[in-house]
């Protein structure tokens, strides 16, 4: 049986997404046999980050500066805003390296069965921005359920009286999958979003 501390310690890396508890148990373990390569490295790291943890004022994204080092990229396209629910969102696009323009994290998403009401997300800083000008194309972003689309719908509405291309992602037929395991919702999407063979 391990102390109590390592036990806690066991206890909070069970929380983070992806960790059950018996890998937590592992992961515990490993840091205590390389405590110099591995846990001492985690715990400053760790500390840096708390100490200089902020979200970004223009964006919402977090990082350890604010404006985030994605803001203060003068190589960034200003007339490109791209909208996501969550900042794992952003992080999975910028993985990509695909879209070359600007941010706007709303922080969830709309949501009547949670409560979640629009003045609970930073759609109208989102509003400001596109208003303000210099943006031709907002990208909406939205995760492809009920309340992400519902969002995308709501945003379409609150920004379609100002200049601006809004576009969505495209859903549908995700590369190597088969038709028989895809669900109807994605098939419909797909048969919906159909385009010309070139």
């Amino acid at each position: 049986m391990a102390s109590p501390e390592i036990e806690a310690l066991t206890q909070a890396l069970a929380r983070l997404p992806g960790l059950g508890p018996r890998s937590a148990r592992r992961a515990v373990l490993h840091l205590l046999k390389k405590r110099e390569s591995a846990l001492e490295p985690l715990l400053s790291a760790l500390a840096a980050v708390e100490d200089r943890l902020v979200t970004c004022a223009t964006c919402g994204n977090i990082d350890t500066a604010n404006p985030c080092a994605i803001c203060a990229d003068g190589r960034r396209d200003d007339r490109a805003l791209c909208v996501v629910e969550e900042v794992a969102d952003l992080w999975a696009l910028e993985r990509s390296r695909l879209f070359p323009g600007r941010f706007h994290v709303l922080g969830g998403r709309l949501s009547a069965l949670e409560g979640v009401r629009p003045e609970d997300l930073s759609i109208d800083h989102l509003v400001r921005r596109v208003e303000a000008g210099g943006v031709d194309e907002v990208v909406l972003a939205m995760n492809a359920t009920l309340e992400g689309q519902t969002t995308a719908h709501y945003i379409a509405e609150r920004i379609e009286r100002f200049p601006v291309r809004i576009t969505q992602l495209a859903h549908g037929l995700p590369v190597g999958g088969e038709l028989d395991y895809l669900d109807e919702g994605t098939l419909a999407q797909a048969l919906r979003a159909r385009r010309p063979v070139a």
